[in-house]
Formats: structure tokens, C-alpha cells, sequence
């Protein structure tokens, strides 16, 4: 009898503290204040609640572990390494697990990239955003360039796997500006680039901003010049669009946690306001962690586990596979779409296969690059 292989798992690590909160976030983040008794206490929280999870679970064959945040590179890198060893004794790590952390290129992070690399961390994913001081101000980052290049070099020789986040379509920038940013930031030679177009989110400093007229984001024509542009630039340089704000150099530098979202895999999410999604005997089961950090610790010490849970219908477990999958180049099977109504001979689909939105594809649900540049209107159409 041939065994059969163990169901794939990520996990996600939320650490929550960052020096200082960017104008654009809107995540789940605090500020690090120096709380030393409650990052141990938070860290404490984590592996415990990791351990409570693997009941829910079972034995599974852990594809990678994703530390995000906020600013997980201020985590104590002991804390870190636990984490690690602590994931690998309750779930089969595969042979070659990703372990990627987030870090920003501040000189005193910079400083603590050998002793993270050494806890196990063997891709770091580096919030750069720009590579010119006047952006980088009025991003609200607490790095400058020259700490960013600095940092990018430092990464890049302790590292075996290196990625750089960058923002455009930012106030006042242009088509030969960011032309020049992309070029000097692949002379450092990442295999992965994650470039995001600055969205204004409700609620934040610079959704405020906006309102007031003190920021002026580009208009749509600039902003789909700058998205094309940035397509343009890294297919020359060898990277593939595999998904709409990730490009990589061959597929053996793609994100794989990232990648465990896009495909519908299933992950433990631990940490402060921490989203998790497993199948379970009941279906799918969405996870959610109490957002604040003490409410987090009190509520695994309490109850072993820090989420709430809720049972996924078959029509919404659909929709958020459709969101996700439609993300990357290869797409969403329609064997996953049957609770939407979605076949290769839908007409909504056979419409928008001929509006150029599409892929003609009888086997999977594809959006071309025309349809990537409208996917949130794609997949509402698709979706309703």
C-alpha cells in the first residue's frame, strides 16, 4: 500500500510592533514601545497557541512559515527560532520549508539580519518602498535611502532568498522616474520584487490627507502607465507576473506562502489579529485572532487558542477562491466554481473571454493582463 501524502499547511505569524506607523496602513499594528514583558508574554501566547491548533489539524506537511506584521525583524531573533523549531516538531516540515520573515531596511534592523538568518529565517522579504529620500518622507518611512541600499546589499549576502517591496504610482512621480528606480533596484540582483501601487485606504492618515488636498494621487491614465511600465522593466530583466503585485525570477523564487493563499491551501494563522483558513470535517473553517494583544494573550490562556472560528458556506468558500485565484497567472480550476455558477460556457464568462478580460481556457478561469488592470470589477462581475 502506498502511503498517501499529507495534506499541504502554511503557517502565518502576526507580530504586531513596528517603530513607527506608516500614513498607509491599515493593518493590525502597534507601536513598540519598548514592552519587553509583553512581547515575551505575546511570543509565549503564539507557541501555545501554534500547539492548540495542531489538534485541529492533524499530522500535515508544512509548505512554509510566513512572519509578517508589522515589523517582525524587531522580534527578539530567540523568539523567532523558537517559532521555528516549534512549527517544525508539530507539523512535517517539507523538505525544503520557506521560512520567510518582513523587515524594514532601517540601519538597526540591518543589524540584526545575521542573528535572524541564524534562527532559521532563509528569505527575507524588505520593505524598501523607494530608493529616494523625498518619497520615502512623504511614505512616512523611518528609513532613508542610504540605509536602504545599505540594507538590500547586507540582505542579499546573508540570505539565500531575497525579496524587495516597492511603491509606485506615489504624489508627483513619473514614467522615467520609477524607469530609473526599478533599473537601480535590480542592479542589486533580488529574485523577487513585490511592486504595490499605492492605494489610499479608508481610514488612514493619508485617506485623511487626500480628503484635505494635501496629497494628490496620480490619475488612472498615469497609474495604469506606471503599472505597465513596471511589466515592461522586470519581463526584460527575466521575472514573471505570476501574480498581479509579485514578480519573480524563475519559478523557484516565487513566494510559496503567497502562493498558499492564491491556491486555496490552508494555514494556521497565530499572532494578534491573524487570519487563518482550514478544511476541517465540517468544510472550510475561517479563523480570525482577537486583534488586541492583550485580549490575544488572555484569550489562549484562557482557552488554549486565541481565534474565533466560522464555518465557510460553499458559495462564500467559492468567492474567496475566486478572489485569490484570479490573482495569479494560473487561475482558479471551474471545478472550484461550481457553487458560482461558472463554466467555460457561462455567458458572463464567454463575455468576458471576448472583451479580452479572460484567457480562453475550457480547463481554468485566467485573467489576461488587460483583465488584471480591472480585477476587482472582473471579479465582482463574476461573482454576482
Amino acid at each position: 500500500m502506498v502511503d498517501q501524502p499529507l495534506p499541504p499547511l502554511g503557517l502565518y505569524v502576526h507580530w504586531p510592533y513596528c517603530a513607527r506607523i506608516c500614513p498607509y496602513c491599515d493593518f493590525n499594528v502597534v507601536r513598540d514601545r519598548g514592552r519587553t514583558d509583553e512581547q515575551a508574554a505575546l511570543a509565549d501566547a503564539i507557541v501555545a497557541d501554534m500547539t492548540a491548533q495542531r489538534a485541529l489539524t492533524g499530522e500535515r506537511r508544512l509548505l512554509s512559515i510566513f512572519f509578517g506584521g508589522g515589523t517582525p525583524s524587531l522580534m527578539d531573533p530567540a523568539a523567532v527560532a523558537r517559532v521555528i523549531e516549534t512549527a517544525k516538531a508539530l507539523w512535517t516540515p517539507k523538505g525544503d520549508l520557506e521560512i520567510s520573515l518582513e523587515a524594514n531596511p532601517t540601519d538597526a534592523e540591518a543589524g540584526r539580519f545575521e542573528a535572524l538568518a541564524d534562527a532559521g529565517v532563509a528569505r527575507l522579504s524588505l520593505g524598501v518602498q523607494a530608493l529616494d529620500d523625498a518619497s520615502l518622507k512623504m511614505l512616512g518611512r523611518n528609513h532613508d535611502a542610504g540605509s536602504a541600499r545599505r540594507a538590500i546589499a547586507t540582505a542579499a549576502r546573508l540570505f539565500p532568498r531575497l525579496s524587495v517591496d516597492l511603491i509606485y504610482a506615489r504624489p508627483g512621480q513619473t514614467d522615467a522616474a520609477w524607469r530609473e528606480e526599478l533599473a537601480e533596484m535590480l542592479a542589486y540582483g533580488p529574485e523577487h520584487v513585490s511592486p504595490y501601487q499605492l492605494t489610499i485606504e479608508a481610514g488612514t492618515a493619508f485617506d485623511r490627507a487626500v480628503g484635505r488636498g494635501k496629497i494628490v494621487p496620480p490619475d488612472e491614465d498615469l497609474a495604469a502607465q506606471l503599472f505597465e511600465t513596471t511589466q515592461e522593466v522586470l519581463e526584460a530583466a527575466g521575472f514573471d507576473a505570476y501574480e498581479v503585485s509579485n514578480h519573480a525570477r524563475g519559478a523557484a523564487a516565487r513566494s510559496r506562502h503567497n502562493l498558499v493563499y492564491w491556491r486555496g491551501v490552508d494555514y494556521v494563522g497565530v499572532g494578534p489579529g491573524a487570519h487563518g483558513r482550514l478544511t476541517l470535517a465540517s468544510g472550510k473553517v475561517a479563523t480570525a485572532a482577537r486583534a488586541r494583544i492583550a485580549d490575544y494573550i488572555a484569550a489562549v490562556a484562557a482557552d488554549g487558542t486565541g481565534f474565533e472560528r466560522e464555518d465557510l458556506t460553499p458559495v462564500e468558500a467559492a468567492e474567496e477562491r475566486l478572489l485569490l485565484g484570479l490573482r495569479i497567472d494560473d487561475g482558479v480550476a471551474f471545478a472550484e466554481m461550481t457553487a458560482l455558477d461558472l463554466f467555460p460556457d457561462t455567458p458572463k464568462v464567454k463575455s468576458l473571454v471576448e472583451a479580452g478580460l479572460l484567457v480562453d481556457d475550457p480547463v481554468r478561469l485566467r485573467a489576461t493582463r488587460q483583465g488584471r488592470l480591472v480585477l476587482d470589477r472582473l471579479t465582482g462581475v463574476l461573482a454576482t
